[in-house]
């Protein structure tokens, strides 16, 4: 069986390893491969004078990319990466590579991100974009654990749906047999219907559709949320729980990914503190109004500059609460002295949006009054009415993209970096 490359080491003696060839040099009496997994580089050096025929036949094969396997003895190389080398007892070329290449695996020679990609099987062998991954898997094992830790069920819900989650017109349509029928914006109806079920705390991560026609950094039409229910629970509660979850995502991190944070120059890796700031929108308002020097008025939404200037401001993770009714979903909880104010909250990064949640309605009647309050249909919405009629808990939740939890946490300059097969409004293939 084969050895990781970040397992190998002198103490070891003679061992197997397989992997891609990185970077070929041949010098004339001595030549060098940099053979590459997923875990890491290796020096394979070949002294000509010493080495079978075999081996330099096999040598004169090899093309950069190239699948091959060594065997040889692990020597001690001060300047070799990760300060070994293999001298190789054989060397089998298993899959030779084309050339050229349409990327440069090495990084010596740029690529735009479209050219990334559309080769993203040869992308994906860069050893930041495996570090990206590799980070990205930790993270994901890290919410499961704080889930299950916290005594979560996790759920699957449908993503064909009937309506729209929100309302609105941001939706792929599609045919459905003889009907039409669209793919879903958020789980947040149906985590509704399963506090009315009893489950009292869920949590789903999965795909979500928004058809946006959006072309940003920080935008995508398809995206992975990690979303969150909880009955007998209040806004203030569960903006403690991601709170939480956000500090644990980082602490994950910090403890199992130390060679990838170095691999993508992250050596001042550092994990938030808690007891984020919490921001009431209308001082969000005054401080974006100030630091852009032009006025914005209460019940706008907050654009991307205005963003911007409030996380300069900020410098962490924080809260904006207590939005204005009007402008948050059907479903938030009006303040019951101002019901013009509602108990949602949005989780901001200084750099984006990462989560927006809220302390929902449970009151048949008053969340019927709201959907028409927003100019939709309530009887479109009979499915998710229903269940409010028949004991639904108090309950609040929340839902963040997982995407920009990644690449705020990686200081990504481009949201399709931390996603394998980006879907945006140009892009649906590979």
């Amino acid at each position: 069986m084969r050895l990781p490359i970040v397992h190998i080491t002198p103490e070891q003696g003679s061992v197997s390893a397989i992997g891609w060839a990185h970077e070929i040099r041949d010098l004339g009496g001595l030549a060098f491969i940099l053979l590459r997994d997923r875990t890491g580089i290796v020096q394979i050096t070949i002294p000509k004078k010493k080495v079978s025929e075999d081996i330099l036949t096999t040598f004169k094969e090899i093309s950069r990319e190239s699948i091959i396997s060594v065997t040889g003895e692990v020597k001690s190389v001060d300047k070799a990466p990760g300060g070994r080398e293999i001298v190789p007892e054989t060397l089998t070329l298993i899959s030779r590579a084309e050339t050229p290449l349409p990327l440069d695996v090495s990084e010596k020679v740029p690529a735009e991100i479209d050219t990334r990609l559309d080769t993203r099987y040869l992308d994906g062998r860069r050893p930041k974009i495996t570090s990206i991954f590799q980070i990205r898997s930790t993270v994901q094992h890290a919410l499961r654990e704080f889930f299950y830790k916290h005594d979560f069920i996790e759920i699957t819900t449908s993503k064909i749906v009937a309506a729209a989650t929100e309302g609105g017109t941001e939706l792929f349509p599609i045919a459905y047999f003889e009907k039409e029928a669209f793919l879903n914006q958020s789980p947040q109806l149906y985590k509704q219907i399963m506090m009315a079920a009893g489950f009292e705390k869920v949590y789903e991560i999965g795909p979500i559709f928004r058809a946006e026609e959006h072309n940003t950094s920080k935008h995508l039409n398809e995206a992975t949320s990690i979303d969150i229910e909880v009955s007998f629970a209040t806004h203030e509660d569960v903006m403690d729980l991601l709170e939480q979850l956000i500090c644990t995502a980082y602490q994950c991190v910090a403890e199992n990914c130390e060679r990838q944070l170095e691999v993508l120059g992250l050596t001042d890796f550092s994990i938030p503190k808690k007891q984020f700031p919490r921001l009431s929108y209308a001082d969000a308002i005054d401080i974006a109004a100030r630091k852009m020097e032009e006025p914005i008025a209460y019940g706008d939404d907050l654009g991307t500059a205005a963003e911007r200037a409030i996380g300069e401001e900020m410098g962490c993770h924080y809260f904006i609460t207590d939005w204005p009714t009007a402008i948050k979903p059907y479903y938030a909880m009006p303040y019951e002295n101002e019901p013009e104010i509602c108990k949602a909250f949005d989780l901001m990064h200084p750099k984006m949006e990462l989560s927006s949640g809220a302390e929902r309605i449970h009151n048949h009647d008053l969340l019927r009054q709201q959907i028409s309050a927003k100019g939709l249909n309530p009887d479109n919405f009979e499915f998710y009415l229903k269940p409010f009629r028949y004991g639904m808990p108090p309950h609040a939740g929340w839902g963040t993209g997982a995407e920009r939890l990644i690449t705020t946490m990686l200081e990504l300059p481009n949201i399709r970096e931390a996603v394998l097969f980006p879907r945006d409004r140009h892009r649906v293939v590979p």
